[in-house]
C-alpha cells in the first residue's frame, strides 16, 4: 500500500484536462468553499500568514493570492484585518474565467479585494509589488518544475513572505477521502478528482527541496491538520525594498467600477 504513494501520481485531473461543464465547475467551487470551511485551508491561512502579521508592526499590507479559486481565503484575510484594524490591499490572480468573475462577485462586502486574469507561470506584476504571496490547494496541479517556475515567481513578486498551503500525500488521507468523502461529496469533480489530488500532492521533504530549487530564502515546511502542508518562506530581496510602498497594475475591482463583474 504504502508504494502506491512513494511518488507523486502525474495522472491528470478531470478539472485539468478541462473534462467537465460550466455548471459541474461551478458547483465544484461552491462545495469545495464548504469543505475548506470546516476542513483545512481557511483554518490553516489564520494560524500561519495571518497570525505572523498580527505579531508584526504591519498596519497596512498587501496579498497577491495565485491560482484564488473563488478568493476565499482572500476574504479570510479583509475579514481579519478588519476586526484587526489594519489596512489589507489584496489581488486574486486566476486563469479561469469563471473564477475571476467569482472573486469579484463574492467579495463584494470587500472593495479592496480585486481580481487578474492571468499565468500563474508568468505573473503580470513588478518585482516586490506585494507584501506576501499566497497559494492554496494550488501547486499540487502542476509538474515539479513548474511548481518551482510558478515558486519563483511568487518570490519575484513578494517583498516579505511567501505561503504555499497544499495537501500531504499520505495513504491515510488517501483512503479516507477515498471512502468517507465519496459519501458525502455531491460534485462529480469533487468526489472523482479529490482522490487524485492527494496522490498528485507532496510529501514534506518534497515540497522543501522544490522551494529550495526555487530560490526561496530560509524555506521550511509544516504539517497542519488535517494532512496538509505549509511551506513558508521569505524572498530573496535586498532590505532597503521593504521601506518602498507597493503599486499596483490595473485591476478588476469591486470598488466604483460597475462594468467589473461583466469584464472578468
Amino acid at each position: 500500500m504504502f508504494q502506491y504513494f512513494k511518488q507523486r501520481s502525474c495522472e491528470l485531473e478531470q478539472i485539468d484536462k478541462g473534462e467537465y461543464t460550466q455548471s459541474e465547475y461551478e458547483g465544484c467551487i461552491i462545495e469545495l468553499q464548504r469543505v475548506n470551511r470546516w476542513l483545512g485551508d481557511a483554518w490553516t491561512f489564520r494560524r500561519t500568514l495571518l497570525r505572523e502579521v498580527g505579531k508584526s508592526t504591519l498596519r497596512s499590507f498587501s496579498i497577491l493570492d495565485v491560482g484564488a479559486g473563488s478568493g476565499e481565503l482572500l476574504r479570510v484575510a479583509a475579514d481579519w484585518a478588519r476586526e484587526s484594524n489594519r489596512s489589507l490591499h489584496s489581488i486574486g490572480l486566476e486563469l479561469n474565467p469563471f473564477s475571476a468573475r467569482a472573486i469579484l462577485a463574492e467579495s463584494l462586502q470587500f472593495p479592496s479585494i480585486s481580481a487578474v486574469r492571468g499565468d500563474a507561470l508568468r505573473l503580470p506584476f513588478a518585482d516586490r509589488q506585494f507584501d506576501y504571496a499566497i497559494s492554496s490547494l494550488f501547486t499540487h496541479h502542476f509538474t515539479d518544475a513548474q511548481v518551482v517556475a510558478v515558486l519563483r515567481e511568487m518570490g519575484r513578486v513578494a517583498r516579505r513572505g511567501i505561503c504555499v498551503i497544499d495537501l500531504h500525500r499520505h495513504p491515510i488521507s488517501y483512503y479516507l477521502y477515498s471512502t468517507i468523502g465519496r459519501l458525502i461529496l455531491h460534485n462529480r469533480l469533487l468526489r472523482e478528482d479529490g482522490a487524485l489530488s492527494i496522490r498528485r500532492s507532496f510529501k514534506p521533504a518534497e515540497l522543501l527541496s522544490l522551494g529550495r530549487r526555487a530560490g526561496l530564502l530560509l524555506p521550511r515546511v509544516e504539517r497542519h491538520f488535517p494532512y496538509r502542508l505549509v511551506l513558508r518562506a521569505l524572498p530573496q530581496l535586498p532590505d532597503r525594498a521593504l521601506s518602498k510602498s507597493p503599486s499596483f497594475p490595473e485591476t478588476q475591482t469591486n470598488k466604483g467600477n460597475s462594468q467589473a463583474n461583466k469584464a472578468a
